[in-house]
């Protein structure tokens, strides 16, 4: 992987170049990445230890929490390090690394979103075959083939965009490597490979969309029906952290990724963050603040812990 190239390093622009700004902002997105690793590590253990949360749900919930962890990971050390330092190299190998490494965990977040979408559709639409349907192990099988998918995914992604040759500027404007500011810096014709990077992502994006959208559309018909508004007041309560997560997810996703290499602009840099460096620190507390069983489960863990170290 790599091709033809004769560049072996390119130089992260970052965020800024405002010597004033990068303290500030190092030490704003040092706390933003502590706060993303404490509250998805915590949620996964909260979910590891207590057995009201052995669900399905929750049980992609964990996988959902660990690629946040990797994903943000791949992205805040390297940027926090550059704010920081002069130095704003990194190798072709690293850039390429960096980037199939996003482009994995990124590709499994979406297909997560669309299990738990598919996981709310048979506990609301079919709660007497749930159990059968989303059983231990359709649930492996389909994090291990999402996994599986995502990789071989990001790796047609990492050829089409490190396959050319980069015989050119080197200055990538941003602070990570990704697909549209590396793609600008490559000297031979790129057109097939937009053309593939821009399917293969469509395919993923769509076909988690399409889960979602018809899991939902299924959801309301169903809710709709019930005849107890308190029935369907709680039915709905169980979607709305999904939906928070998922609109965010999108939202930001298809902003940056589905428009023509033409049309972005310096908006993009702002979308890059919200969507690999704060979304992963939000989605701890919209699963935990807005759902009964997890803080119901943080209540009894934090009640077995006083009352432990009180005897």
């Amino acid at each position: 992987m790599g091709g033809n190239h004769t560049q072996t390093e390119f130089i992260l622009l970052g965020i800024t170049d405002n010597p004033y700004a990068q303290t500030p902002l190092f030490v704003l997105f040092l706390l933003i990445y502590i706060v993303t690793l404490v509250g998805n590590i915590a949620i996964t253990i909260l979910v590891r230890v207590s057995p009201s949360l052995h669900t399905p749900m929750y049980f992609f919930l964990t996988h959902f929490a660990f690629t946040d962890i990797c994903y943000s990971t791949v992205i805040s050390p390297r940027m926090l390090a550059d704010l920081l330092s002069e130095d704003k190299t990194i190798s072709f190998t690293g850039c390429m690394m960096q980037f199939l490494t996003f482009a994995v965990f990124a590709t499994i977040e979406s297909h997560l979103l669309a299990m738990m979408a598919y996981d709310r559709h048979v506990a609301i639409c079919q709660p007497l075959l749930y159990v059968t349907i989303i059983s231990s192990r359709i649930c492996w099988q389909l994090t291990a083939s999402s996994y599986l998918f995502a990789f071989l995914s990001a790796i047609i992604y990492t050829w089409c965009l490190f396959g050319g040759s980069f015989c050119g500027p080197n200055r990538i404007d941003h602070f990570f490597c990704d697909v549209v500011t590396v793609l600008k810096l490559v000297c031979s014709d790129t057109h097939s490979s937009e053309m593939v990077i821009f399917a293969l992502f469509t395919v993923n994006a769509v076909f988690a969309s399409v889960i979602i959208l018809l899991s939902y559309m299924s959801i309301i018909r169903t809710v709709l029906r019930m005849c107890s508004a308190q029935s369907r007041a709680r039915a709905f309560h169980t979607c709305v952290s999904h939906l928070m997560a998922v609109s965010m997810y999108f939202g930001t996703g298809f902003f940056m990724y589905l428009q023509p290499p033409s049309s972005h602009r310096s908006l993009d840099k702002v979308a890059s963050i919200f969507y690999a460096v704060l979304i992963p620190m939000l989605n701890p507390f919209i699963y935990s603040l807005r759902n009964r069983e997890v803080m119901g489960s943080l209540v009894k863990c934090r009640r077995s812990f006083f009352s432990h170290w009180q005897h």
